[in-house]
């Protein structure tokens, strides 16, 4: 099998739901303390493997581009007043992988699986690759990506999602999916729905932003039509696939989902993360506690 070394990272949205911040920023830039969402995400997909990053955006976010190049002003100013541990921290940013970036075109419909067609002349024939939500962020001590890669690495599946069971009351926020009957793997599926009511969902099983995928989920998705909302559903196209007899995977993940997606979910996921961070973990816990218990 080949190795999984490329992952795309869909960073095309609006973030609609962050105006006015994301007026002139992709939501992906937005912190997590100091480093953007992106960056978390890149450092995932890397601490699994991952060589090759190809990073779907839009006209607007060439702050996304940029922050992943060299800043030679920066560095020199950091170096100038001697704050070498600082300017370690930049330049190793472009270091950490090779970055494709690729545009999404206007003339494409709207939805989670479009990233999917743009970055379709970059992957190659055959080639199996990771494919990850821009707004999605994980904690474990292996990494999320890791996990799917070596599920499908094992199982040899058209596609590995991963999953995580949610709360019934939050059900028809997300993709969610039915296990299949004597199927050769436990978790492989026989049916994906996007965005069901839960007492419509085949499960509480939700599908979030990481996936493995073979090429021929690529090639799905250019004869996929739109779904729900007129919008392309990566769920639809894992659907199509398992109900044509492919094997579909949707992998119980070890570990913590965390969505960065609205500004409530932002903002525990900003605490979460502090409170991992022994510099200042401590101190915010004291601030909370004075102030809002």
């Amino acid at each position: 099998m080949q190795k999984i070394k490329k992952a795309v990272i869909a960073a095309a949205g609006y973030g609609t739901r962050f105006l006015p911040a994301t007026k002139t920023q992709p939501k992906e830039m937005l912190p997590i303390i100091d480093k953007p969402i992106i960056h978390y995400l890149v450092e995932e997909a890397v601490n699994s493997g991952i060589e090759d990053i190809v990073l779907v955006t839009r006209c607007g976010h060439t702050s996304l581009e940029d922050y992943f190049d060299s800043h030679r002003e920066l560095e020199s100013e950091l170096e100038r007043n001697g704050k070498m541990e600082r300017l370690r921290k930049i330049k190793e940013i472009p270091k950490m992988a090779n970055f494709i970036y690729m545009r999404q075109k206007n003339d494409l419909p709207y939805g989670n699986a479009t990233p999917l067609l743009s970055a379709l002349s970059v992957i190659d024939s055959g080639e199996p690759f990771v494919y990850m939500y821009g707004d999605d962020l994980t904690i474990s001590d292996v990494p999320v990506t890791k996990q799917l890669i070596e599920a499908y690495e094992k199982q040899n599946p058209e596609a590995v999602m991963a999953v995580q069971e949610v709360p019934k009351e939050d059900v028809h926020k997300y993709g969610t999916v039915r296990y299949k009957k004597g199927g050769s793997s436990k978790y492989e599926i026989e049916e994906a729905c996007e965005k069901f009511p839960a007492e419509k969902a085949p499960s509480r099983m939700a599908s979030f932003g990481r996936f493995v995928f073979s090429h021929d989920v690529i090639k799905e998705a250019t004869n996929t039509p739109t779904g729900k909302d007129g919008e392309l559903w990566v769920m639809d196209i894992l659907n199509s696939l398992a109900k044509g007899g492919k094997k579909i995977i949707a992998q119980p993940i070890e570990g913590e989902w965390h969505t960065t997606g609205d500004p409530l979910n932002y903002l525990k996921t900003s605490y979460r993360f502090a409170l991992l961070r022994d510099d200042i973990k401590n101190e915010l816990r004291e601030y909370l506690k004075k102030n809002y218990n």
